[in-house]
């Protein structure tokens, strides 16, 4: 267990950021349905969700027959993991975590998952370590990411430009790629495969979308309050923004393209 950590400034902003996510679970539910279906989770398999957020992913899978466990580091995504399990009538045990250190014992899963979720931790290495950690040899580790080329990924270079990430933090998109995915998980698993997906939002102008993710995303979150003595600079990174989301948009559709990772830990 870490005892002391440098980036516990940067998680307790991710906690607090990523804590106004729920409103978007839906958008993420089809996806999640994707990457249970792509982990090959089969019922009676014990099945962790790190980053949880709402639980869309971990009740998709109990749904399936799993047996499931979830973590998140944001309490109020939490309670509403919670509350989705009461209404789906599924049985699902949820903890607040850190997923660089995971309080969970070796070898106790036989799928780990997680959805947009652990490419944020700030340390990749310990991240996945702890992910395949908990795994039982033979088991699957599968995740969906944000690739840097497509929408997300624009969307968080074009952040950085404005407010760049505290020293020593990647980016959270290098987990889209598949060669930074393959030396993350190299030496410890074999069979990597991949498949690409996309969400699509309804889009009713940039306007909307740019809204919804300024009162949703932590990054996005982030900048509003950084910015926020600077309304010029703001303004420009708005329109910005919009422009961006223009390009991705048609037929008042935002395409959200992304990356799936799966592997078996040797």
């Amino acid at each position: 267990m870490q005892t002391s950590d440098p980036f516990s400034q940067f998680k307790a902003s991710q906690k607090t950021g990523w804590g106004l996510f729920a409103p978007l679970e839906a958008i993420t539910t089809p996806a999640a349905a994707k990457l249970v279906e792509f982990s090959q989770i089969k019922s009676n398999q014990i099945v962790l969700d790190c980053a949880c957020g709402t639980g869309v992913v971990a009740i998709t899978a109990a749904r399936k027959g799993a047996r499931v466990k979830g973590l998140d580091l944001a309490p109020a995504l939490l309670e509403r993991a919670r509350e989705n399990a009461r209404l789906s009538e599924t049985e699902i045990e949820f903890t607040e975590g850190d997923i660089e250190d995971l309080p969970y014992e070796d070898a106790s899963f036989d799928t780990v998952v997680s959805q947009f979720g652990h490419m944020f931790a700030p340390r990749p290495a310990i991240a996945i370590k702890e992910m395949l950690r908990v795994l039982k040899p033979g088991g699957r580790i599968a995740f969906s990411t944000w690739p840097k080329d497509h929408f997300i990924g624009l969307m968080f270079g074009l952040v950085g430009q404005y407010v760049p990430a505290p020293p020593g933090v990647p980016p959270s998109t290098n987990w889209g790629e598949p060669t930074f995915v393959r030396e993350q998980l190299a030496g410890t698993t074999k069979d990597l495969c991949f498949d690409r997906s996309s969400i699509l939002v309804p889009s009713l102008s940039p306007q909307h979308n740019r809204d919804s993710f300024e009162k949703t995303a932590a990054p996005l979150i982030k900048i509003v309050s950084d910015l926020k003595d600077d309304p010029a600079k703001l303004s420009v990174f708005r329109s910005d923004l919009e422009k961006l989301i223009s390009r991705y948009t048609k037929d008042n559709v935002l395409h959200q393209h992304y990356l799936l990772s799966r592997a078996t830990k040797v």
